[in-house]
């Protein structure tokens, strides 16, 4: 197993190259959303996350320029906490290397971008990624249901 000192965080925007890839992935572990008949298009959402200077922006996890992961730092996430911004969103590693510490460098690049535009504080809504958050320092805030699922709100301050 590779360490994760290996890995760089970049923003998306420097690597438009991956964003067919990343579509496939959104699609393969989203199927019910980015899915044939699913309500999201990861195409136009990854076109989104490939800008920088505001939100939203998205960063990528490259090892020896292969890609690994990405994440995304956008203004909204979930509508009964509109007053909150911005979320850490998007956060998938490829399967092949989950467990390596990637999660938390995609985490620690959406902190710094987050930094750079100013913002204080950041939030990430959640069913899966609780222990991430929590190793990452992140307090959990809150448990509401979302579109029927449980969900952990979740908070930094920067």
């Amino acid at each position: 197993m590779s360490s994760s000192t290996d890995v760089s965080i970049e923003p998306l925007a420097r690597h438009p190259w991956t964003i067919d890839t990343l579509r496939q992935w959104f699609e393969a572990e989203w199927p019910e959303y980015y899915g044939a008949g699913g309500p999201g298009s990861a195409l136009r959402d990854l076109a989104a996350y490939a800008q920088e200077g505001g939100l939203p922006v998205g960063v990528v996890a490259l090892r020896s320029g292969a890609l690994c992961g990405v994440a995304a730092l956008k203004a909204d996430s979930i509508a009964s906490h509109a007053h909150l911004s911005p979320w850490a969103a998007a956060g998938l590693v490829h399967p092949s290397m989950r467990g390596q510490g990637i999660g938390a460098l995609l985490l620690a690049g959406l902190e710094e971008q987050a930094r750079a535009l100013g913002f204080r504080r950041l939030y990430c809504g959640t069913s899966t990624a609780h222990a991430l958050l929590e190793r990452c320092g992140w307090q959990l805030d809150e448990t509401v249901i979302h579109e029927g699922a449980s969900l952990g709100v979740f908070s930094k301050a920067l």
